[in-house]
């Protein structure tokens, strides 16, 4: 696949960019580089690879999953400009 003057164009037409003729003129050999490293990429043989979500081994640090402070909804809507029956009270938004 190659990039031409009126693809260029096009892809700024769709991005709302503008772009001068010279600027045009720059971007076909640049775009049709990238593309041609893509092919590149779309050769190497990756079958033995397993995926990954990043190029470091992440082990998440967890921690127990204990309650350490509760009951306390009182002290919480104390603060509160308004509650009703343990809840926040909101001014409704939508009639």
């Amino acid at each position: 696949m190659s990039v031409d003057h009126a693809t260029v164009r096009k892809i700024a037409s769709l991005a709302r960019i503008a772009v001068t003729d010279d600027q045009v003129e720059a971007m076909v050999p640049e775009l049709n580089n990238i593309l041609g490293w893509i092919e590149q990429l779309g050769e190497v043989d990756t079958s033995a690879v397993q995926p990954m979500t990043a190029v470091i081994p992440n082990v998440l640090r967890l921690r127990d999953d204990v309650v350490t402070d509760g009951d306390v909804r009182d002290a919480v809507l104390k603060n509160a400009p308004q509650a009703e029956q343990g809840f926040f009270t909101v001014p409704k938004v939508i009639e």
